[in-house]
């Protein structure tokens, strides 16, 4: 597996709120996280960032994660204790009272990889040049679209497209979205936070991925995009690549 992690501040907000990480534990199974923060006084920097540097430090400690049931299980019972973590920090802290962040977090293994989510940001998995969102976005609008009250053209452009129903840290208790995929040599994992999914289409990110590009200029050429597209919040990406070894000549 080879990874690239991006983020930029875009080209309108002062600081960027979202945070993101790729960690190896002791068996070089990877986590791969993205967060983007909300709050005042820059209270999102603080939870996105807190979020990483938790979930890295208590991967860090882990070794075996050899069947889904114990990923799914990991991931579970560390988002209940960053979400504890992140809600005490709130109600200690004035200035951080009321932050939040979304999550987007994959386990990668070369068997499966286990994904849990919570609030907007994404997992788009490429497989046989199909590019498919594998998460479901915790939103107001996403919630009217799926009970057919507006379409989701609509959705794009309503005036409470920002609106999260559920995000990490602001309730004292939440539940993630998990679920376990198996990907084949070729495939590839994108984890990103909306300021990249709200300004560039499926199709020009599958186009991305498919280039023949590095990796990481493939990751700068959708932070670009999607900047050229008014940039107006933070974009962060993560690109997970199940490549064949088989065909790097040796």
């Amino acid at each position: 597996m080879r990874t690239v992690f991006l983020s930029d501040q875009g080209k309108v907000r002062t600081h960027n709120e979202d945070c993101a990480g790729v960690f190896r534990n002791l068996n070089g199974d990877i986590l791969a996280v993205v967060a983007d923060g909300m709050g005042g006084h820059r209270a999102g920097d603080v939870a996105s960032s807190m979020t990483i540097q938790l979930f890295a430090s208590y991967w860090e400690q882990t070794y075996s994660m050899d069947t889904p049931k114990k990923a799914e299980g990991w991931l579970h019972n560390h988002v209940q204790i960053i979400n504890e973590r992140l809600f005490k920090h709130a109600g200690d802290h004035e200035e951080c009272q009321g932050m939040g962040t979304t999550i987007v977090a994959a386990i990668c293994t070369e068997q499966f990889v286990t994904i849990a989510h919570i609030g907007d940001s994404r997992c788009y998995v490429l497989s046989d040049e199909v590019l498919s969102l594998v998460t479901e976005d915790h939103s107001l609008v996403n919630e009217l679209v799926r009970h057919g009250e507006i379409t989701k053209e609509d959705a794009e452009s309503h005036p409470r497209k920002n609106v999260l129903l559920r995000a990490l840290g602001t309730e004292q208790q939440v539940q993630a979205d998990l679920k376990t995929l198996i990907l084949e040599q070729g495939d590839m994992l994108l984890l990103c936070s909306d300021g990249l999914s709200n300004k560039i289409s499926a199709e020009q990110m599958k186009q991305v991925l498919l280039s023949n590009q590095e990796m990481e200029q493939k990751g700068r050429q959708m932070i670009q995009l999607a900047n050229d597209h008014g940039g107006e919040d933070n974009i962060t990406l993560v690109i997970v690549d199940y490549f064949d070894s088989a065909h790097e000549g040796g």
